[in-house]
């Protein structure tokens, strides 16, 4: 299994970089659009979906969600620049923070908290939309900010995102693997351990450090850097949780099987949907 996660990350990395920096702004939006419509198809699992014609509903009105944000604001300009952002897509990456302190208190609470939501498949559709759509929105608010100055700097936002999400993700498993003693979740996820999540975030630090003097960043920036950088890392295992409890409680291991070894869309990008609208709102904050 290891040798397979390995194998497909060494092919799905290189992807991903390609497409981040790379890609034009329009097919980017595509691709991304595309990988969230895979994501509700594995959604609709979670709900209890099985008719195939259920399921494509289901990601039908996903990217008919996507498309409207699409249409409202077209992909080849930048949403985000040095004036700020638009109050509509700002309220909408609050709405997906809300969304994620509300996703952690049913996780923490669970299995109790799933008497509220597991019967009933329209909240479990709502809250499908409100993971992926947001994930969507946010990808797209930092790969066009200030496009039209540098094309390039929203790239590199996006793979620092991506770079502390990994890391955090390799760190949590090696350290989790070599010293997790103690269970974080066990109601949830047993595997994750107390050792795994403070190990993913010190990696995920020791990443800020290393990025910060390379740039040479001021003290100012190092602080808001390294905040931020704990926020990120701490909120990457509230997706991966967020997920893992909709899957056990679904009565499915992986989301998917389109990628060997990792499982499926969801479980690829898990962390990503709940760190993306944090990040892209503490950059509008702080920047």
């Amino acid at each position: 299994m290891l040798k397979q996660r390995i194998i497909t990350a060494l092919i799905l990395a290189p992807t991903a970089i390609t497409a981040i920096f790379y890609l034009p702004i329009s097919y980017f939006a595509g691709l991304l659009m595309a990988i969230i419509a895979i994501g509700a198809w594995e959604w609709a699992r979670f709900i209890g979906l099985t008719n195939t014609i259920q399921r494509l509903a289901y990601v039908w009105v996903t990217t008919a969600l996507i498309g409207l944000l699409w249409w409202y604001l077209p992909v080849d300009t930048a949403w985000f620049t040095v004036t700020g952002l638009p109050f509509e897509l700002t309220s909408l990456l609050w709405l997906s923070v809300i969304w994620w302190f509300f996703a952690a208190l049913l996780m923490f609470s669970y299995p109790k908290s799933s008497t509220l939501w597991a019967k009933n498949r329209l909240v479990i559709g709502l809250f499908g939309w409100l993971t992926l759509v947001p994930t969507w929105l946010a990808f797209m608010i930092l790969r066009t900010h200030n496009y039209t100055l540098d094309e390039y700097h929203g790239a590199q936002l996006l793979m620092y995102l991506f770079m502390l999400v990994w890391s955090a993700d390799v760190g949590a498993y090696f350290i989790g693997k070599a010293m997790g003693k103690h269970q974080l979740m066990p109601n949830v996820s047993p595997g994750k351990t107390r050792e795994g999540f403070l190990g993913g975030v010190f990696c995920a630090v020791i990443l800020t450090l290393v990025v910060g003097i390379s740039l040479h960043w001021t003290s100012k920036q190092f602080i808001s850097a390294l905040l931020v950088t704990v926020l990120i890392s701490s909120i990457s295992v509230i997706g991966d949780l967020t997920e893992s409890m909709f899957k056990r409680q679904a009565g499915v291991k992986d989301s998917g099987a389109i990628l060997p070894g990792h499982g499926g869309i969801l479980d690829r990008i898990d962390s990503l949907t709940a760190t993306a609208p944090v990040f892209a709102l503490c950059y509008i904050l702080l920047a």
